[in-house]
């Protein structure tokens, strides 16, 4: 007779309690090389940037000052920040006044 599978007595074992959330290293304000890209979506721009390598506490404060200081709705997804409208010029020099590296 044919069989398929482990077995849990062949050494394997259910982990399912076992699972770790992906952290990511927090970085300096000043050792981020961020990326800002434009994207349409439901004929709508929207401003990205991202990576931030920054906790979510911190990257929602810094999202706060943001939204504050450029007037416009936004967002965080994991590791990335999404503003309502093209405001690239503007958020170049906020970000940079808050001490954020670029990349050109």
């Amino acid at each position: 007779m044919f069989e398929m599978g482990a077995k849990f007595n062949d050494g394997w074992s259910l982990d399912e309690g076992d699972k770790e959330e992906k952290k990511t290293a927090c970085r300096a304000y000043d050792k981020h090389q961020l990326i800002i890209a434009k994207e349409k979506r439901k004929g709508k721009v929207v401003t990205i940037v991202k990576p931030f390598y920054l906790d979510k506490k911190t990257l929602q404060v810094v999202l706060k000052k943001l939204k504050k200081k450029l007037a416009t709705g936004g967002t965080h997804k994991e590791n990335t920040l999404e503003f309502q409208g093209d405001i690239k010029d503007i958020l170049v020099v906020e970000l940079s006044s808050l001490g954020f590296g670029m990349k050109c």
